[in-house]
């Protein structure tokens, strides 16, 4: 079928050679029963790709379920995927039926695979070998006939490196991985999108849809879009229904757009390409920034002694060096960890060397505590902002109702 009447069938808008390609993708694995793994950033549509693959496939016409793997608990999960038997636990009055047999000879789609428990992936990983399963709380083996597709929006192979997703299972998942595109790469869809939905909302709410003058045309084209076509959705629906003027200028549209969006923490610890593993707080993410910090100083302070103790003229180095040495001091606040004190024999031996270095041992260690830290940052924002909490949670990257609660427990003014 061609790519235009299938964008049109499942409403997807957009002309972009990363989203046709990815359509295309799906119409040519649908026939088939190879598992899909799609991937993309949250709120880029990723849930229409299963559709398109059910629809274009023999399975078309048996069922089609939607799993958010995300949404459900842990401790129910496999119930969820593969039922249970009465009496398996409690609260199980009855035999239920999972989503796995329930589905059989149809199309399971899984949502957010990443959130998956290590327990329920080695069973999902059983049913993608060998379409064989057990309920919870039975040892009877079933057998089920099911397409899975996965989507997810983590870095799934940094995960399988921090040991929270298993190897063979992304391999097993990964056999057709479909991309969907950020919206920040899809800049010229951007605009149709919003007329898009500027004509939806019109529609929905009895009034003139909106229009966008040059300028706030390309102001919308401009913003990176975090939340990408979920987000410019949102502004859309706000827009439509707080403005009167049906004319949009860039002026009115910047009141829409977060400020700050590219100062976000998350968004700058992801531009270090050492990472080793994902965090799941913002305390998680000040500990690493906190621990950068300290081995860039540890780093300067070996450069300074070992020019020290290198350099026999003592005279000499102090007007060489005295610029290094100055922002030595001036950085030491930001040592918040020292990762190897130096003893008070070493420092003796350090000024025996050199006589006429005398702010050497000036160097005083501040408190560690993470808690001070916090708090100096969270003033630190409330202030940039003039108190207003909503700006200052988007600045340190973490959410209003995080920061409030903050507030209250460090007792902030």
């Amino acid at each position: 079928m061609d790519v235009q009447k299938i964008k049109l069938r499942f409403g997807i808008i957009g002309n972009t050679y990363d989203l046709t390609r990815a359509i295309d993708i799906a119409v040519q694995v649908a026939p088939t029963d190879l598992s899909v793994l799609i991937s993309g950033e949250s709120g880029t549509g990723k849930e229409v790709f299963p559709q398109i693959i059910h629809q274009f496939s023999a399975r078309k016409h048996a069922s089609y379920i939607a799993v958010n793997c995300g949404a459900i608990p842990e401790g129910t999960i496999d119930s969820e995927l593969f039922g249970h038997e009465k009496g398996a636990f409690t609260g199980a009055l009855s035999d239920r039926k999972g989503y796995f047999e329930v589905a059989n000879n149809g199309t399971i789609f899984l949502d957010e695979i990443g959130e998956l428990p290590l327990s329920t992936q080695v069973r999902l990983l059983r049913v993608l070998e060998t379409g064989e399963f057990m309920k919870v709380g039975s040892s009877k083996v079933l057998k089920t006939n099911v397409r899975v597709v996965a989507a997810t929006n983590i870095n799934i192979p940094q995960a399988v490196k921090s040991g929270r997703f298993r190897e063979d299972l992304f391999y097993r998942l990964n056999t057709v991985p479909i991309v969907m595109p950020a919206l920040r790469d899809r800049r010229e869809d951007v605009y149709l999108l919003f007329r898009k939905f500027a004509q939806d909302f019109a529609e929905k709410y009895r009034m003139p849809a909106l229009r966008l003058n040059e300028g706030a045309q390309q102001l919308l084209q401009a913003y990176r879009w975090p939340g990408n076509i979920r987000q410019l959705k949102n502004i859309t629906e706000q827009i439509s229904i707080i403005e009167k003027e049906r004319l949009i200028t860039a002026d009115i549209l910047q009141n829409y757009l977060p400020a700050n969006d590219e100062q976000r923490l998350p968004a700058i610890y992801k531009k270090d390409k050492r990472e080793e593993k994902s965090f799941s707080s913002e305390r998680e993410i000040l500990y690493q920034v906190l621990f950068d910090m300290k081995k860039d100083m540890t780093d300067l302070k070996k450069l300074v002694f070992e020019l020290m103790q290198k350099d026999g003229d003592a005279n000499d180095l102090q007007q060489k060096k005295a610029m290094l040495i100055r922002k030595l001091h001036e950085d030491q606040e930001m040592d918040v960890m020292q990762h190897q004190p130096f003893s008070s024999s070493q420092v003796k031996t350090s000024h025996a060397d050199v006589p006429h270095i005398q702010d050497t041992e000036e160097f005083v260690e501040e408190s560690l505590s993470l808690v001070d830290k916090e708090m100096e940052l969270i003033s630190k924002a409330l202030a940039k902002h003039n108190g207003k909490r909503k700006h200052a949670a988007q600045d340190l990257g973490i959410s209003e109702r995080t920061l409030y609660r903050k507030i209250k427990e460090y007792d902030i003014n």
